[in-house]
């Protein structure tokens, strides 16, 4: 699954920490979700994607 998060973070200025205070969990997962080597839980992905205010979809890209 790939993301958006880096584009939007730089779009709201945050650094990975800021995000990751924001929804609660620590730098290391922001890292990991940016290089695609994890997959959020849907809560974390909806906590993030209202951190942008956008939709899941917009900040995860689901692809086949």
């Amino acid at each position: 699954m790939k993301n958006r998060i880096k584009e939007l973070r730089a779009r709201y200025d945050l650094t990975q920490n800021d995000l990751a205070r924001k929804v609660n969990v620590r730098r290391e997962t922001i890292v990991f979700l940016e290089k695609g080597k994890y997959n959020p839980s849907l809560k974390l992905a909806y906590d993030i994607a209202q951190t942008f205010e956008s939709q899941i979809e917009e900040v995860f890209l689901f692809e086949n």
